[in-house]
């Protein structure tokens, strides 16, 4: 692990390489899908924008280690897709402080050199309060969910909240594999939650609460509070904070906290997704 002691403002680090791999052909949301994707103007199905961002934590815990997973925060941007097989290349830089004790900037490109994805991590010097825990009341997800409309969001009150065990030991385990992931925190006795897979958890807040078309998670804005542990049952909670429209995409944005155990924040999230996509000349 490096010390970011030992780091200059505008350094950068090694670059991070992984094969870009697309273990969501079978989800409900098609548009990890070839045929489906394709009739989107994409070249194949989309490796998962939550999958995208797990890649790029991995410098970042390289520099910054718990402490970043215990309160540090994070800003990530997804621009153009990953495939299925691609090299996905993360390149890190040191930031100037800019009131942080320590910040990274990091941009994710393909095979081809294009600009994929970008993001920032830092750890503040004072970490930042955790909302109230009341202000993120727990619901239950609708059954039969409605489909997906403008109208569905606007009228959902209080999101359904999602319920998941992190299982570190399995689980957890099969996705550091999937992605290629095998930094030591995650593993073994005081094994630390992967924030690839909390981030999945956003994701799932949408999914469960409506009924979706193809859809694309483009943004996320995170915000640590503690670190997640194996066996902590982990509730995702919150609202639609808004909803617009860019280029014929029609978008929302989630306000969502995890909470471990019923009392502990976790993780707070704005999640940004594109919940109805364009097809090709539409």
């Amino acid at each position: 692990m490096t010390s970011f002691a030992a780091l200059r403002p505008g350094q950068e680090l090694p670059e991070y390489r992984v094969r870009a791999r697309n273990f969501a052909t079978a989800s409900e949301n098609k548009i990890h899908e070839d045929s489906v994707a394709k009739q989107y103007g994409f070249a194949g199905g989309l490796v998962p924008g939550v999958t995208v961002y797990a890649y790029m934590t991995r410098p970042v815990v390289e520099v910054l280690g718990k402490d970043w997973l215990a309160h540090g925060t994070a800003t990530a941007r997804f621009l153009k897709p990953f495939y299925e097989g691609e090299v996905v290349r993360v390149r890190s830089r040191v930031a100037g402080d800019g009131g942080d004790l320590a910040r990274l900037d990091l941009e994710a490109y393909n095979d081809e050199g294009q600009l994929c994805a970008v993001a920032s991590a830092a750890l503040p010097s004072t970490p930042a309060a955790p909302p109230a825990v009341a202000d993120y009341p727990a619901a239950p997800l609708p059954n039969p969910r409605p489909p997906v409309s403008e109208e569905a969001l606007r009228a959902i009150d209080v999101l359904g909240t999602v319920e998941a065990t992190y299982d570190a030991r399995v689980k957890a385990a099969r996705f550091c594999d999937e992605i290629g992931d095998n930094w030591g925190g995650y593993f073994g006795t005081g094994a630390v939650g992967h924030p690839g897979v909390i981030i999945r958890y956003a994701n799932s807040a949408l999914a469960l609460n409506v009924l979706l078309n193809p859809w694309i998670h483009v943004s996320s804005d995170i915000t640590h509070f503690s670190l997640v542990r194996d066996g902590d049952a982990v509730s995702t909670r919150g609202r639609v904070a808004g909803l617009f429209e860019r280029k014929g995409h029609r978008f929302v944005d989630l306000d969502l906290l995890m909470v471990a155990n019923g009392e502990r924040p976790i993780m707070h999230v704005r999640h940004s997704a594109i919940y109805d996509v364009r097809k090709v000349g539409g």
